[in-house]
């Protein structure tokens, strides 16, 4: 069992197994992640990251085991909560998955929309996010024209403008440049001092140096299998890669 045992724990799971049918994707994870704490999860391509990240929003449902947020078990949720629950994550794609034929301005929006908060409240919220972001001058643009750093600013816009508790981001640089790349991390870091718990899948160690905080844990996966995890003191082992 590799497991935190910090009693603030916001994410749990519990010899947790998730197969597609006789493919298993990954193999009795149990973890611990504290609340505020900015962990990585690394690992090569079909390691299991992303599926894993899938099973904490629910986008998909284990096999076997028990994943709990901030104390809800997601096998004993039902159905009609799930928005509810949905809505303490903010979530980034590595492809950005942002509507095309909305602008910038609605693309944030939504997610204020879907909590029901009044168009006063998410004209002055989405805004403020943009100016953050550094995109208020593209709030009318459409997707499609942005570089791609510029995209993934607005995935962040959109990850964050619900105030989420937890921000899931799967390879979030994996499609910028370096400097694109840099400026999606200093946001992640700039939302996590404000309390987030930050969880970033990537296979890319360099990422990891420069990002994680003396004694950040990175949580190595391969085959499915959690084989240790390491601080970024200790450096990884790229045998695992």
């Amino acid at each position: 069992m590799i497991e935190n045992q910090n009693k603030s724990s916001i994410i749990r799971m519990f010899h947790v197994h998730k197969d597609y049918g006789a493919k298993k994707a990954l193999i009795d994870i149990t973890l611990d992640i504290s609340k505020n704490e900015f962990l990585f999860i690394r690992g090569p391509s079909g390691a299991g990251k992303t599926t894993l990240l899938k099973l904490l929003y629910l986008g998909e449902t284990v096999s076997k085991g028990q994943v709990l947020i901030d104390g809800i078990n997601l096998s004993r949720i039902p159905r009609k909560r799930i928005p509810l629950l949905r809505r303490k994550y903010g979530i980034i794609f590595q492809d950005y998955k942002l509507i095309a034929t909305k602008t910038v301005f609605d693309n944030v929006a939504i997610v204020l929309e879907a909590m029901g908060k009044k168009r006063r409240f998410i004209e002055k919220k989405v805004r403020s996010v943009l100016r953050t972001v550094g995109m208020e001058e593209r709030l009318h643009s459409l997707p499609p024209i942005l570089s791609g750093g510029e995209q993934q600013r607005i995935a962040v816009a959109r990850a964050i403008v619900g105030d989420p508790k937890i921000i899931l981001a799967d390879e979030p640089t994996g499609n910028l440049d370096e400097d694109s790349a840099d400026i999606v991390l200093d946001l992640l870091k700039r939302f996590h001092t404000r309390g987030a718990t930050v969880v970033i899948a990537t296979h890319d160690k360099e990422l990891i140096r420069k990002t994680s905080k003396p004694g950040g844990r990175v949580v190595h996966l391969k085959e499915g299998c959690l084989q240790k995890t390491t601080t970024s003191e200790s450096g990884s082992d790229d045998s695992l890669l």
